[in-house]
């Protein structure tokens, strides 16, 4: 992986990287990563884009787990342990934090703030996916960091990590250590760092026959030419 690579990668739009990921799997451009119905592989309508103005973004993951404080694992893990781990996995990084708190406390916790964002970031982190809400939203909008949450509140109570680096599931999505994470203001997918070069060749090749279709299609007056600038397009089947 290479910053030219990323820096390609953000010019994407995630549901483009998520119909050659897994979306079309008779699709010719699509890679067939997942199945698309039984797979946990992007994300559900629970997650919000708090900043869809900064388009895509896109990381490796690093996973963590935040609740109540547990008295038989008090003190174990800390937040520094989470930056510890951003700070060994290759830049840059997308943190995915699981919350799992009582159902009376879930929307109430606003976990991750401008002192923890700005932490983050001095270690090569661009954005947070997370099943819960966060806040400072204000001050970290001038910090240019992604954010996509369960939510947005002013406040929380005591809360702990629970575990690092291990699988987590976040809005619909199984994520794990390393996974790269495309997000933007249409939600998040992920796929394995392998895959990389051929879901940004086939992306664009996906965009380039659908700029090339859509000229067709606005032109078009009739179901028959709808049908013929369609034929034969991206979201045809491979043929037999």
């Amino acid at each position: 992986m290479t910053d030219d690579l990323f820096a390609e990668l953000r010019k994407i739009d995630t549901p483009t990287i998520t119909n050659v990921v897994a979306t079309y799997p008779k699709n010719p451009l699509c890679l067939g990563l997942y199945n698309p119905w039984t797979e946990n592989w992007y994300t559900d309508t629970s997650i919000r884009c708090i900043y869809p103005e900064l388009g895509a973004t896109i990381g490796y993951a690093v996973t963590c787990v935040y609740g109540l404080p547990d008295p038989n694992f008090s003190g174990r893990l800390s937040f520094m342990d989470v930056v510890d781990a951003l700070d060994a996995m290759k830049k840059p990084t997308v943190l995915v934090i699981q919350q799992k708190w009582p159902p009376e406390l879930h929307n109430k916790a606003g976990l991750a703030g401008e002192m923890m964002v700005s932490s983050m970031m001095a270690v090569g982190c661009v954005g947070l996916l997370s099943n819960g809400p966060s806040r400072d939203v204000d001050a970290i909008r001038k910090l240019r960091f992604q954010l996509l949450l369960g939510g947005v509140t002013a406040g929380h109570g005591e809360m702990a990590v629970q575990a690092v680096n291990v699988p987590v599931s976040v809005g619909g999505m199984d994520v794990a250590p390393g996974d790269l994470v495309h997000m933007d203001e249409n939600g998040a997918v992920k796929f394995p760092v392998q895959h990389a070069e051929a879901v940004l060749k086939n992306a664009r090749a996906m965009l380039d026959d659908e700029a090339r279709r859509l000229v067709q299609i606005r032109k078009a007056r009739t179901a028959a030419e709808v049908r013929a600038a369609n034929s034969g397009g991206a979201y045809t089947q491979k043929k037999g």
